[in-house]
Formats: C-alpha cells, sequence, structure tokens
C-alpha cells in the first residue's frame, strides 16, 4: 500500500508541477482559470460520476453505503467545536474569525480530495469519495458560508434558493442521477456510457492543472506561518484526520471506505473559500493563501497518512 500511494502521489505532483511550469509560461489568463474550473466541475464531473457509479456499484452496496454519511457529518460538526475553542485560544483575528473556522472544517473533497484517492485506490473509492463529499459540501454551503458571512462589513445576503443551487451542484447531480440508474436499473446506451467516459477522462488531469495554476498565481512568496495559519492548518492537518480515525476505526465499515474517509477529512482548504469571502467582503487574501499553503502540504502530508494507514 506504502508503494502504491508513494505512485499515486507522485502521479499527482508530476501533473501539479505541469500545471505550475505551464502557468510561469503565463499560458493561462485568470479568464481561462475559471474556465478549467467550469469544464472540471460542469462539464467533465458529472458524466464521470455517472460512468463510476454504474459501473463499480450495485443497489445493496448502496443501501449499506449511504447510512455512513453521518461519520463525516459528525466530525464536522465536532471540528466546527474545537475549531471555535481554537480561535479563542490563538486569538484570532475578529475580522476573519467566521473564514477561519469555516477553513478548519470544511475540505477540498472534489478538486483535490478525489484525484488523490483515485489515484492512489482506484475507482473503487469513488462510491467513498462522494459519500464524503455530499456531506462536505451541504455543510460548506450552509454553515460554512453562514460563519463567512458573519466576518461581512457589508450586507450582502445568499438566500435560500442560491444556497439550494450550491449544494446541489452538478457533480452532485451526476452522483444522484447515477444513484437513480442504479436504484431503476436502467442501463443507458452505450455511445452515451463511451461519451461519458471520454468526457469524464478529463476530470483529474485538469483538476491537477488547475492546482498548479492556482499554486503559481499565489506566489510561494506569500507563504507564512503566522497563528492564524498555523490553527487552520492543525485543523486540516491534525484534529481532522484524529477525530475522523476515532470516529471510522471501531465500524464496521469496509477497510478502503475508512482509509478514503482520513484521507478526505485532511484535504487542504476548499477552494470556494477565497471567492465566498470576496463576496462577503471577508479576509479573501488570507483565504487564498490558505488554499495555497494547504493545497502544497497535503501533497507532503498524503504520502505520511499512507504510511500511517498502512501500518
Amino acid at each position: 500500500m506504502l508503494l502504491q500511494s508513494i505512485q499515486g502521489v507522485l502521479v499527482i505532483i508530476v501533473m501539479v508541477a505541469v500545471g505550475y511550469y505551464l502557468a510561469s509560461l503565463h499560458w493561462f489568463s485568470e479568464s481561462s482559470k475559471k474556465l478549467i474550473a467550469k469544464i472540471v466541475t460542469q462539464v467533465a464531473l458529472p458524466p464521470y460520476m455517472i460512468v463510476s457509479i454504474t459501473k463499480d456499484f450495485t443497489k445493496s452496496e448502496l443501501v449499506k453505503l449511504l447510512p455512513n454519511l453521518w461519520y463525516p457529518v459528525l466530525s464536522m460538526f465536532i471540528l466546527m467545536g474545537i475549531s471555535w475553542l481554537v480561535a479563542r485560544i490563538i486569538q484570532v483575528d475578529p475580522k476573519r474569525h467566521g473564514l477561519f473556522m469555516s477553513m478548519f472544517f470544511n475540505s477540498n473533497t472534489v478538486f483535490v480530495g478525489l484525484p488523490i484517492n483515485l489515484a492512489i485506490f482506484g475507482d473503487k473509492s469513488l462510491p467513498y469519495v462522494l459519500v464524503y463529499y455530499m456531506a462536505n459540501t451541504t455543510i460548506f454551503w450552509t454553515l460554512g458560508v453562514y460563519f463567512i458571512q458573519r466576518d461581512s462589513s457589508n450586507h450582502v445576503q445568499m438566500n435560500f434558493k442560491d444556497a439550494l443551487r450550491k449544494i446541489f451542484s452538478a457533480p452532485l447531480l451526476g452522483f444522484m442521477i447515477g444513484i437513480v440508474l442504479i436504484v431503476l436499473n436502467i442501463k443507458l446506451p452505450n455511445f452515451l456510457m463511451s461519451s461519458f467516459n471520454y468526457l469524464g477522462g478529463l476530470t483529474i488531469p485538469l483538476s491537477m492543472l488547475f492546482i498548479g495554476i492556482s499554486v503559481y498565481d499565489a506566489g510561494l512568496k506569500n507563504m507564512r506561518f503566522q497563528k492564524d495559519n498555523l490553527g487552520v492548518l492543525s485543523g486540516r492537518f491534525i484534529f481532522a484526520p484524529i477525530i475522523m480515525t476515532l470516529l471510522v476505526l471501531p465500524s464496521h465499515m469496509p477497510m478502503m471506505m475508512k482509509e478514503v474517509f482520513i484521507l478526505q477529512s485532511c484535504m487542504p482548504v476548499m477552494t470556494n473559500a477565497p471567492v465566498v469571502a470576496q463576496l462577503y467582503d471577508a479576509d479573501a487574501d488570507f483565504a487564498s493563501i490558505m488554499v495555497t499553503e494547504t493545497t502544497l502540504l497535503s501533497l507532503v502530508m498524503v504520502p505520511i497518512m499512507m504510511t500511517i494507514l498502512s501500518h
């Protein structure tokens, strides 16, 4: 497993490095970076979900899987409480208190978590990744956004309709369509599945290129380790995996599911955090720096976590 995980991480690092190098050649503008993100989330991921779920899943496995949703939900609520406590202890700047909490308990389960798990565990891990994703995306676009909104000096409000639209995003809808196809035992025509397969194949390489571009744009020189930064890093890479490990180890879920949940729990800060912070006039610069720092450090953390898990 250790060798497999190291190779999986090396695959990721190579693709991220390609994105970083191309960005250094100024191949990408801000609009082209947004376009890559849109292609991944709205074009590639939904068909990828449909193909993978219908290929690797049965109705009976679905029934066993979905009750495990409470593990990531519970871990994030525990992290929420810890984030409040840590923010008080280290005296986080009040202007970024809510943002700090949101970044502490939410992880990047799609742009980073999905390709990392697929590179290490293969397609069999996808259902487990998606269970965590369902919990994470729902909590981020409700409680996570609410905490960031509290930092706001303006009065922009996200209404219920906007929140629902964010929660029921294209990848989650792809997941739900896959579930419906399994439950109703519907087989899509081969030409459609082949088309979905090709489109879905864009997911991992484009996600990794996007991360490389983001790291270059944020600038490695902007990385700093002040107390607020270290607080978020402790949430992402210390508290989150420890809590998830304590929750899943005594359970009877499959071993791969345990490993995926633990790995998903210590993924970087959500890439949406700076966007939401900008919208609500919160500390978007701090959010951007944390996305960069946690993304870079996750490439170090993954082999460490896999070494621990292999024992």
